[in-house]
Formats: structure tokens, C-alpha cells, sequence
């Protein structure tokens, strides 16, 4: 059962982390939508897309004005 919870909790965490990345992508402009949907599909990547793009597509974009 010690293990099954590990488990649980690692994919709820890189789960939480790229849902956080997901909606970074949203909110900022890439400069084309092509570049947007690159980042969100690498984003995708399971249990290494959010670290994928926070090392590099995180700096890319500029954040929207609200």
C-alpha cells in the first residue's frame, strides 16, 4: 500500500504541475498560435513536458496584459 501511495502522490504532483503549466501557456503570447500549441502539446508530455518547458518555453512568451 506504501508504494501505491508514492505513486498516487507523484502523479497528482507532475498532474498539478502540468495543469500549472498548461494555463502559464494560456496566458501568455508566443507571437503565433503555431509556437503556442507547440509548448502546450511538449507541456503534455507526460512526467517530463512541465519540466520541458519550464526550462525553456517559460522564458519565451510574454505575459498578456489583463
Amino acid at each position: 500500500m506504501d508504494v501505491f501511495v508514492v505513486v498516487v502522490g507523484i502523479s497528482a504532483i507532475c498532474w498539478g504541475l502540468t495543469m500549472l503549466a498548461i494555463v502559464n501557456i494560456i496566458l501568455k503570447d508566443f507571437g503565433s498560435i503555431q509556437n503556442k500549441v507547440i509548448w502546450g502539446v511538449v507541456a503534455l508530455i507526460p512526467f517530463v513536458g512541465w519540466i520541458i518547458y519550464f526550462m525553456f518555453g517559460s522564458r519565451k512568451g510574454v505575459r498578456k496584459a489583463v
